[in-house]
């Protein structure tokens, strides 16, 4: 083996995440091997110490993702959990592997609706997703409770992240996905104070379809039914801000965000978007609610979602995924890209929630995923998203509204996942992504976690005030 290939063998292993010093070492010692060890050292080169100082930066900021999803089964079984290195794109060795810190799990229920669920809006439909909500919510505490307690604490407060943080532990938080389980009237209200004492830090009012509380951005495509927030969502905006529970603005529809903007006395989050002016999907945030958003006082976590960050889908593979999703029943609102198998691409089997709300048998399941799998043969589906790809979004958004705005989230085994940030043990390639851009050390530890858990302190803040408040008037 030549010097050169040798030193460039080292520089590709590096760039590929593997440890700096490891790859150092191992170079050092085939070196010795083949030259003898009278032979001097080769230099580091540039790129090498670029990944020294960006695992440096990596190892010192508190890397927080403020989306990943759960499957109860992986955070209650004695046998087989997040203590393990599953298939799951998240769980406690891969975030050890990647140097992910604190993740955002999230209670995630689906939408359901008329006519495919006729009694989607009444008290059985909602006690259905309130059932499942306390399930997800259960099983994030067993993790941190029984399960590995000694690896993972749930973190209530931002003092509560940097003290485990601090003991070399993880940190579970918990966000809620759909306000849909509050319920209707006669619930909804207490139910957020109830989320609150169960751990929620965030919750959003609305999925992909419309809520009883919200619009979706689903409605770009569906129509509208509240034409923003509805009167109880009004409500529950009202009691978010008053227990402390973050709001979180991203599947519910620009007229509910804007309207959630101008209601709420304290700042708001997008837990898990992305930016429209570079990838056109109603998912994103245009111009103008980054703008809100940066007034409000809140933070973008822009999501490395592959079909969120990089869109091209040709109108005859449109056409083909529509015609599947018609054939096997399922709304206008489940997106089937991105869904034909592969690694992080948000298959079913990939994570927390299966492929639809909706009632699919495993074997209509498995058929559909071969489906799927022969459209992305006839009509293959863009180049994948990359880092580089993920990064051109925060990069747009710090330019557009600030540094202080801006944060990171994947939407892990919900269908999140990027190439080069895939799972939580690749993790570092963001921040390695980061500093190759010229990101400074405060920059990166802002957009990794200061400013989602600046937003969190002055909800807790406002929450305090509002409680004294309330108690003055009464």
């Amino acid at each position: 083996m030549r010097r050169n290939d040798l030193n460039s063998m080292c520089r590709r292993l590096t760039r590929r995440g593997t440890q700096a010093g490891a790859v150092l070492a191992i170079g050092a010692a085939t070196f010795s091997h083949v030259f003898g060890a009278q032979q001097p050292a080769a230099k580091p080169s540039s790129d090498d110490a670029l990944v020294a100082k960006a695992r440096a930066i990596h190892e010192r900021v508190i890397a927080l993702d403020t989306h990943d999803d759960i499957n109860p089964a992986n955070l209650t079984q004695l046998s087989r959990n997040y203590a393990s290195d599953l298939s799951s794109q998240v769980n406690l060795p891969k975030m050890r592997a990647g140097g992910l810190d604190a993740s955002f799990f999230v209670v995630y229920v689906g939408q359901s609706a008329p006519p495919a669920t006729p009694d989607a809006f009444e008290a059985a439909g909602y006690q259905r997703a309130y059932d499942q909500a306390i399930e997800k919510f259960e099983a994030i505490h067993r993790l941190t409770k029984v399960l590995a307690p000694d690896q993972i604490e749930l973190a209530l407060t931002s003092a509560d992240v940097r003290r485990i943080n601090g003991k070399g532990k993880k940190v579970a938080l918990i966000g809620v996905e759909n306000g849909y389980p509050l319920g209707d009237e006669t619930t909804a209200v207490a139910r957020v104070k109830e989320f609150y004492e169960r751990g929620a830090r965030y919750m959003s009012l609305a999925h992909n379809g419309h809520s009883q509380l919200s619009d979706s951005n689903t409605g770009e495509r569906d129509g509208w039914k509240w034409n923003g927030l509805s009167p109880l969502g009004k409500q529950v905006i009202e009691e978010m801000n008053r227990v402390g529970i973050m709001i979180d603005v991203s599947h519910p529809s620009k007229a509910s965000m804007m309207q959630a903007v101008a209601l709420s006395k304290a700042p708001i989050i997008a837990s898990h978007s992305a930016i429209r002016a570079l990838c056109d999907h109603s998912r994103n945030l245009d111009d103008e609610q980054l703008l809100a958003i940066k007034k409000n006082g809140g933070v973008v976590q822009v999501v490395a979602f592959a079909t969120y960050v990089k869109g091209g889908s040709t109108p005859e593979r449109t056409a083909a995924l529509d015609a599947l999703r018609k054939e096997f029943g399922l709304p206008a609102s489940v997106s089937l890209e991105g869904r034909g198998g592969g690694r992080g691409r948000g298959g079913a089997g990939r994570g927390g929630r299966p492929l639809t709300p909706f009632a699919l048998s495993e074997e209509a399941r498995a058929e559909l995923l071969r489906r799927i799998a022969e459209v992305d043969r006839r009509y293959p589906p863009a180049p994948r998203a990359t880092v580089k790809d993920f990064v051109d979004h925060i990069d747009y958004a710090v330019r557009k509204i600030g540094i202080d705005h801006v944060g990171i989230s994947s939407d892990f085994d919900g269908g999140g996942g990027v190439d080069g940030w895939n799972g939580a043990d690749e993790t570092f390639n963001v921040t390695l992504e980061l500093v190759r851009r010229g990101y400074t050390e405060p920059q990166i530890a802002k957009i990794w976690s200061g400013n989602l858990l600046r937003v969190m302190d002055q909800v807790q803040r406002v929450a305090r005030e509002l409680q004294k408040t309330t108690k003055g008037t009464n």
